[in-house]
């Protein structure tokens, strides 16, 4: 069964929720689309595990308080939902600025509530030689492809949207902009600090990725102690939308193979 309900972390910050299934908690953190860009990646992990899909603080008009202005302190405030939530044995999968999200959250987790992390064509991370291109610059026809193996295939032509859907869009866009302080995708401080976590990480990546590339994520995935990098063919910044299949196969894989066994009594 799927729920929807809104998990106050602060007196000013209530938190849209979707969770579905049961068995160990995985936190679904989308990107700059939005919730329903991962919402049928976890309806599938759902048929195994119990998700939990926020929307972050701004999108889709959900309120945002003034003071939440960094990508930090969204970690911060997912960590103590995990907390008010009583979760523990968490995986936490993240696409594009939802996997930088999953990484601070895994660098301040010093209550041990992550036991795995799934990063999904994931920004964040300063790597020399591999710039991220700046979404922000260029126009939706240049996004899309950027942004997708098969452009074509997902390019929608922004005149031809209702005004409603485009001011959503627009809207989310402009969050983004400000939690990542006017459009930077990266942080300096972020890669050094990976070697810290302890956690397994899967750094799953489409191979035709334009807006962050293969080699970005192989570096990525190398900085975690315990990394590993899994290409997608023939997908580009959203594999879970190009190749479900293929992409929720390497989680329900990695999910079996990490976690806190349980404790057998006797």
């Amino acid at each position: 069964m799927t729920t929807h309900r809104t998990a106050q972390v602060y007196p000013d910050l209530p938190v849209s929720l979707t969770e579905a299934g049961s068995g160990r908690p995985v936190l679904v953190l989308h990107g700059g689309g939005g919730p329903a860009t991962v919402a049928g990646l976890a309806a599938r992990l759902a048929g195994s595990a119990h998700t939990i899909t926020p929307v972050h603080p701004g999108w889709d008009g959900t309120p945002r308080p003034d003071w939440l202005t960094g990508v930090d302190d969204l970690a911060v405030a997912y960590l103590h939902l995990l907390q008010d939530s009583e979760l523990s044995d968490v995986m936490v999968i993240g696409s594009s600025l939802g996997g930088r999200l999953a990484a601070e959250m895994a660098i301040l987790d010093t209550a041990g509530l992550i036991t795995g992390l799934v990063l999904v064509n994931a920004v964040g991370a300063d790597i020399d030689g591999e710039e991220v291109t700046d979404f922000f610059a260029l126009d939706p026809r240049a996004q899309a492809e950027h942004s997708w193996h098969d452009p074509d295939r997902f390019y929608v032509d922004p005149a031809t949207l209702p005004a409603a859907e485009l001011a959503r869009r627009q809207a989310n866009m402009a969050t983004m902009r400000l939690l990542t302080d006017g459009g930077r995708m990266t942080d300096p401080k972020l890669l050094p600090r990976l070697g810290r976590v302890r956690q397994p990480a899967l750094v799953i990546w489409g191979e035709s990725d334009r807006i962050v590339t293969p080699a970005y994520g192989a570096a990525y995935a190398k900085a975690f102690p315990r990394g590993r990098f899994e290409p997608v063919p023939a997908a580009g910044h959203l594999p879970h939308l190009e190749r479900p299949d293929v992409t929720a196969e390497l989680i329900e894989g990695e999910l079996r193979r990490t976690g806190t066994p349980p404790v057998v009594a006797g």
